[in-house]
């Protein structure tokens, strides 16, 4: 499905009904709407895992613009743009307070979205994912995981991302975001990648952004997940959005086992975790 919000054309989809039969009423489900990550990827390579909320919510999934089947121009590819879409895109539909669950490149536009509009959302989750991004400590990681060869992959695409650089990225450095197979391993065939995103993102703002300072400004519960093992976004990361979040608002989980987006490889305890933050009542 499609919308346009704020003259781009987004692509949407969604799994379970906003509305259940409650006796002789309609009762609203609340929204889970699931950002993926990339920058360049679509919403694709996180349904076969997010697909199970919608036992409790109507599960609303979003390509960024730019992103997968979603347009928009290249000069509004940036941080603050994607931010206001989730907004706007979700007062379109009539979500209100919804919850927003952000996976790495998806997390970064999800605090993008809960610093610009604070009052927005109900709930917050950020699940491996940087508000500044470490790139010593991915190298040093790469070099570990994948010896010399797949940090000299790591720098020369953080440095000066091209469609060569790219490719060797993807086919050395991606299987070391995480420590086990893949479970759904057709998932980056079926996915669209739109590499042209990916450049724009990395040369422009994902290396030198600091969204830090900002996060004091959100205002709702808020849950930060990461991997122990996770190369490109690691625990430190993480830790440094918990700590500058507003006191009593958040929540750490680390998963120590576990790499990029722990879902992946710790799937029952991530999912425990989640259903129990999703469904706690807000004081």
């Amino acid at each position: 499905m499609y919308l346009t919000v704020n003259g781009a054309r987004l692509f949407f989809d969604t799994v379970g009904a906003q509305l259940r039969i409650d006796g002789a009423r309609m009762a609203e489900r609340p929204a889970l709407v699931v950002l993926h990550g990339g920058p360049g990827f679509d919403h694709s390579l996180m349904r076969r895992y997010f697909d199970r909320f919608a036992d409790t919510h109507q599960v609303v999934y979003l390509d960024h613009r730019g992103n997968g089947r979603s347009g928009g121009e290249a000069d509004t590819w940036r941080l603050g743009q994607w931010g206001d879409d989730i907004k706007d895109f979700c007062d379109a539909l009539g979500l209100i307070k919804p919850s927003v669950l952000g996976l790495s490149f998806g997390g970064m536009a999800a605090m993008a979205y809960a610093t610009r509009h604070p009052e927005h959302p109900g709930k917050l989750v950020l699940a491996s994912t940087a508000a500044r991004m470490d790139l010593p400590a991915t190298y040093a990681a790469m070099e570990r995981l994948g010896g010399e060869r797949a940090a000299a992959i790591a720098r020369r695409f953080w440095t000066d991302p091209d469609p060569e650089a790219a490719g060797e990225y993807l086919t050395v450095c991606l299987p070391l975001y995480n420590p086990k197979p893949s479970l759904d391993p057709l998932g980056v065939q079926r996915a669209i990648m739109r590499t042209e995103v990916m450049f724009h993102f990395i040369v422009g703002e994902q290396r030198t952004m600091n969204m830090l300072g900002d996060l004091a400004r959100i205002a709702c519960p808020t849950l930060v997940t990461a991997g122990g093992a996770d190369p490109i976004t690691p625990p430190a990361c993480s830790e440094a959005i918990f700590a500058a979040l507003p006191a009593g608002l958040g929540e750490i989980e680390i998963f120590a086992a576990a790499g990029h987006g722990v879902h992946r490889d710790e799937p029952e305890r991530a999912e425990a975790s989640l259903r129990r933050f999703l469904l706690k009542e807000i004081a």
